[in-house]
């Protein structure tokens, strides 16, 4: 279907095709080329931290990061269940289990008191995940991982850029993972990035996303052999990757502010509908809204509302189906009502396009949209 308006928009500017450009035009270091460490050391900078790490993707990344730390067979992570596949997908890649713990109504991460009810002597990790761009409870997250000495890995992978008492999210945990997918708060097409203050786990990433070699020396560059002193694997980023990161850096404050006002014209526009609960912002939290998600009185609701949408050509989406709920999982022996908040949270979910070139125009016509059904069910 050719959308009215569409779930999101890339937010591109003449910078972003120029950066680009530079690198083909050069001919050579598409590859291992100075816009990656550049791009990384922008990162590091935005968010305050010592170091970051470039990755093909988010999924990489977290899974390089459940390498470096050792995480393994007969151990535990706990996760949230409403999120992306892959937060729950990387605890399996490296033979460890995932624990699925409920979230909390308000910013749909992890719920601290149901997460500290769940961790056995086999857990070695909590991975919250700030979902859509809002914070989670990360403050709370944080003492309860340091109260049983377990690490904290911050999936911020919709993230970028919010804040919690003006610390930046993917710097209250051990490590933390963002990624650049294309409809993220700043965008590579595809590409992830870790952050983290630990010397040790920055060197062991840059083995293990480069095959294990030893040397820093550029492999493309040098006529001696390198060494491989460990397993690793090809989970670099390309330069013309990085290059569109450095762009889109530029302009990331911009891209924010662009998308916050967008949220705050639809709060504006549907505030006072009663069978409708607004994403919030908690008192002390920066939230960027890489996902403007509305709450329904119901699941009947939320799906009427839906199929009214869609007949508008307006796109929606359900963000998120359960993890524990998807066939694979099920064929693991997880099951229906393990999670019930959770369960009921994902049947009255509905995420609204919003990108930040949406005029209020398009907001209008999106609202207009919700209120006319909504008013049709409330009527009958």
């Amino acid at each position: 279907m050719k959308w009215n308006i569409p779930l999101f928009k890339i937010f591109s500017d003449e910078q972003d095709y120029d950066l680009i450009h530079q690198v083909i035009k050069r001919g050579s270091y598409w590859t291992t080329g100075p816009e990656v460490e550049k791009f990384e050391q922008e990162v590091a900078k935005y968010v305050g931290l010592k170091y970051a790490v470039s990755f093909t993707n988010g999924t990489a990344a977290l899974h390089a990061a459940m390498l470096a730390y050792g995480i393994g067979k007969d151990d535990e992570v706990i996760v949230p269940s409403f999120t992306f596949i892959s937060t729950a997908n990387v605890p399996l890649f490296v033979g460890a289990k995932p624990v699925f713990a409920e979230i909390d109504t308000e910013t749909y991460g992890l719920d601290p008191e149901d997460v500290e009810k769940r961790i056995t002597s086999k857990t070695k990790a909590i991975m919250p995940v700030h979902v859509g761009g809002a914070p989670c409870l990360i403050e709370e997250l944080k003492e309860i991982a340091e109260k049983h000495d377990l690490l904290l890995i911050e999936d911020a992978a919709e993230a970028f850029g919010a804040k919690v008492h003006g610390k930046m999210v993917g710097t209250h945990g051990d490590i933390a993972m963002y990624s650049f997918c294309q409809n993220k708060i700043i965008t590579t097409g595809e590409g992830g990035m870790l952050v983290t203050d630990d010397k040790d786990i920055y060197n062991q990433l840059k083995l293990l996303r480069s095959h294990g070699r030893a040397d820093d020396a550029d492999y493309f560059s040098k006529s001696e052999t390198n060494d491989y002193i460990s397993l690793g694997y090809n989970f670099r980023m390309s330069s013309i990757t990085a290059a569109l990161g450095l762009a889109q850096m530029s302009k990331v404050d911009k891209i924010i502010e662009m998308r916050r006002n967008v949220a705050q014209q639809y709060n504006k526009n549907l505030g006072g509908i009663s069978q409708i609960t607004l994403p919030i912002e908690r008192p002390g939290c920066f939230n960027v809204y890489q996902l403007y998600t509305i709450m329904l009185e119901s699941q009947e609701i939320r799906d009427k509302l839906k199929s009214a949408l869609t007949k508008d050509k307006i796109m929606t989406k359900v963000y998120f189906d359960p993890i524990h709920l998807m066939k694979h999982y099920q064929n693991m022996g997880y099951t229906i009502g393990e999670l019930p908040q959770t369960e009921d949270i994902a049947k009255r979910v509905l995420t609204l396009p919003l990108y930040p070139e949406m005029n209020e125009e398009e907001v209008s016509y999106v609202t207009k949209s919700i209120r006319n059904p909504i008013n049709k069910i409330s009527e009958g």
